[in-house]
């Protein structure tokens, strides 16, 4: 892709010629030395120079790729970690990586795939021989390039006589490519968890997909922990050998050198097809999450672009937690809430579940949020803010962080503002409620189960409160996971319904539940039906079977609810082509005829009385952006569709008829829904923001550190911006919109349960 305004000419003298990539923690240029060979620069985000934490990091993996520079990996050119803003210069490796090479053409076989398996072993080999350990070897990270394949990015690589870096308490990695040690205790990662990470990606190179793969990543990294691999497509040759190097526990498997031998010993044509004669299987989306940008690295002609998170998450586990009683503030913390007292338990696979709560870059596809507007609080969802609008009575700025049930998984909250009460939810929190102008607690109701990124507070009536309560491992009599009704005064829990999880696989937003008036619309357990009932009293009102063969999500247009349903089949597989719009009656949850939307597409919000939805872009089996904006009127059954001038990669967000697109590296644009049309475009500091919420004059983005950015909607011009107020990654897409708005006052959900304010007028200063 072409350079963009605010790039830098050139680096340490090299000059730039285009982006290769960006990600959470950098971005990946082209450039060229003096006697015009291509080289690699990643360049590091400005906002990261100060970090220590950081700096070790980077001057860490600077030394690893320096020592491993050889025939199997991208060589060092030349690097500035002292830099103000750092960066390293490598060799530029031409050809896809192993992610995109599946993605388009399928699984490896025959003597490509024997050719592959010793390349890795011949580059593990080397790496191991200097000290170093890699740490995060997965498709990505591997280029097939002419002359065989490359294993780049040592961005959390160490050496193997180094402490492993644990000062903010991260566990970086990649679960369903993590060795069970690495998930476990990461200081006592050797080199035999690198051939691990090279068992599985062998057996996703020779069947499409991973020997651990799951909807969520929490529940792969149990499946790396506890469970048998799957290989049942994998040639019979190769499987015996990916067994050992699969082995749980490190002293079971084979050194490279050893995986070596018995690579050279296989036929030189390892087959398609296993023992059963069934073919190799197809290949699954990953959600993962890395701690650094991974540079994708194919030829100038066809450069990367940064997925566009529309990944499917379906908490479906087999892990179910424990329950906290809601704690309120004049109650006990162990006083039993709705007459259920669990102990809260901390499972054996803690360290996995923190791997992959954050989001990810380098062109990795994220988990998805929320629904409209970041909630689902029906009538009074998130209150916007009108010019001149008053602050809560005895507002003053404040900052917060509300406890979790789960200490070891860093969450992000959604909120929704009812007057001078502020309810938020996620991860494992159910629900909390605040008081908007000092952001005292009330009550907090906690689950201390396993979370699924992007599913937060459910939404909000004038008594009620609707959220998520995810099962404890010990507690596999309880449902997966929940919707749970609270009393919004108290926290008392009125009642708990066991919920279903398709909805971010059929429309690309992680809403398996909404509040419509004063109905909460749910998807059954099994995933079969609708279920309406009254938010406060759980009494069931109707329900509405989804079509025969189909799996559906609840989507509201204003006053209005349709269901968004796809096929069996295109659920399974992950390809959402063709889905339908059914209108649903709000009285009996009787479906009307579907009206066929052409493309995968994302419900964003209603225009004119109208559904909105971007079509998603694809390449291959991936999703790199939008395209073009879908219109559906469900009165008058009439479908329109408008193309956009090109590709918008980034987080999908909508706001007073406008739709919005934030790219990863902070460029906002804003598109008018009923012709496609760019209105403007302007570049932020905010990288990784999502948004919008309109109000106060303003359009708000924020980030999982806390900064936010106010925009001109007429114009985006900005208007003011804030300093970050938690260190965490920026490079999250597909998030829902962090900021809330009560009245006056901007309250913003940052990474780790933080939750800050300030009066709209008066913004922190930044600088």
């Amino acid at each position: 892709m072409s350079l963009r305004a605010g790039d830098p000419a050139e680096i340490g003298g090299y000059p730039l010629e285009a982006r290769l990539g960006s990600g959470g923690m950098g971005t990946v240029f082209l450039a060229r030395t003096g006697s015009g060979r291509p080289i690699a620069i990643k360049l590091i985000h400005p906002q990261f120079a100060a970090d220590d934490e950081f700096r070790t990091r980077f001057r860490q993996e600077v030394a690893a790729a320096r020592q491993v520079s050889g025939a199997f990996t991208a060589a060092v050119v030349d690097a500035a970690p002292e830099a103000e803003q750092p960066w390293m210069a490598t060799t530029y490796i031409q050809g896809h990586t192993l992610t995109r090479r599946i993605a388009t053409k399928g699984p490896l076989s025959g003597a490509e795939l024997r050719r592959l398996a010793i390349g890795l072993a011949e580059a593990l080999r080397d790496i191991h021989r200097v000290g170093v350990v890699h740490r995060d070897l997965k498709p990505s990270n591997v280029v097939l390039s002419p002359e065989g394949p490359r294993v780049i990015d040592f961005g959390i690589s160490r050496a193997v006589d180094q402490q492993t870096l644990t000062i903010t308490g991260r566990v970086i990695g990649t679960p369903p490519f993590m060795s069970p040690e690495q998930l476990q205790a990461p200081r006592d990662v050797g080199p035999r968890s690198d051939v691990f990470s090279l068992g599985t990606l062998l057996a996703y190179s020779a069947t499409g997909h991973g020997p651990f793969d799951a909807e969520s990543p929490y529940i792969a990294a149990y499946q790396v922990v506890h469970r048998e691999p799957s290989l049942e497509d994998v040639p019979v040759a190769l499987r015996t050998v990916v067994e050992a190097c699969l082995a749980k526990e490190p002293n079971g498997r084979p050194s490279a050198d050893e995986l070596l031998v018995l690579l050279r010993d296989l036929p030189a044509d390892l087959g398609q097809i296993d023992a059963r004669g069934a073919g190799a299987g197809r290949t699954r989306d990953m959600v993962t999450e890395h701690h650094f940008a991974t540079p994708a690295t194919p030829a100038p002609a066809t450069p990367a672009t940064p997925v566009t998170p529309v990944t499917p998450v379906t908490p479906v586990t087999p892990v179910t937690p424990t329950i906290t009683p809601a704690a309120h503030e004049t109650r006990s913390a162990d006083t039993p809430i709705g007459g259920r007292l669990r102990r809260r338990s901390r499972p054996v696979f803690a360290a996995a579940v923190a791997v992959a709560v954050a989001a990810i870059g380098g062109g990795v596809a994220a988990l998805t949020a929320g629904g409209f507007g970041g909630n689902s609080g029906g009538d009074k969802g998130n209150s916007l803010a009108v010019q001149g609008a008053a602050l809560p009575d005895g507002f003053k700025p404040w900052h917060e962080t509300v406890p979790g049930g789960r200490p070891d998984v860093p969450d992000e909250l959604r909120c929704i503002a009812h007057g001078d009460a502020l309810f938020c939810g996620g991860g494992s929190v159910i629900a909390t409620r605040i008081r908007a102008r000092d952001g005292s607690r009330v009550w907090t109701a906690k689950s201390p189960g396993v979370p699924v990124n992007g599913m937060h507070l459910v939404g909000a009536t004038d008594d009620t409160v609707l959220g998520y309560r995810f099962a404890a491992e010990n507690a596999p009599q309880d449902p997966p996971s929940e919707v749970v009704a609270l009393d919004a005064n108290t926290g008392r829990e009125l009642w708990s319904v066991p919920s279903g999880a398709q909805s971010t696989a059929v429309t690309g937003r992680t809403q398996d539940a909404i509040v419509t008036g004063s109905v909460v619309v749910t998807v059954d357990a099994s995933n079969s039906r609708f279920e309406a009932r009254d938010a406060h009293s759980g009494h069931v009102t109707w329900t509405s079977s989804f079509p025969a063969g189909t799996q559906c999500a609840p989507v509201p247009v204003g006053p209005q609810l349709v269901a968004m349903c796809a096929t069996n089949a295109e659920v399974n597989a992950f390809a959402v082509r063709h889905p339908a719009l059914y209108p649903v009656d709000r009285a009996s949850g009787a479906l009307g005829r579907p009206i066929e939307v052409n493309g995968r597409a994302v419900p964003m919000g209603v225009a004119n009385g109208r559904l909105v939805l971007l079509q998603v872009h694809m390449e291959g089996t991936d999703p790199a952006g939008y395209d073009g904006v879908t219109r559906v009127d469900p009165a008058s059954r009439k479908v329109t569709y408008s193309r956009l001038a090109k590709t918008y990669a980034g987080t999908p967000g909508m706001a007073d008829s406008t739709a919005y697109v934030s790219g990863q590296t902070g460029l906002v644009t804003a598109l008018d829904p009923a012709t496609g049309r760019k209105k403007w475009s302007r570049q932020t500091g905010v990288e990784g923001a999502a948004g919008p919420v309109a109000g106060a004059g303003a359009l708000y983005f924020s980030s999982a550190t806390g900064r936010v950015v106010a925009l001109s909607p007429d114009d985006g011009k900005p208007l003011w911006t804030t300093n970050p107020q938690v260190d965490d990654l920026t490079g999250q897409q597909g998030a829902s919109p962090r900021v809330t708005l009560a009245g006056r006052a901007v309250i913003v959900a940052a990474a780790k349960n933080t939750l800050f304010a300030f009066d709209a007028q008066k913004p922190p200063k930044s600088g």
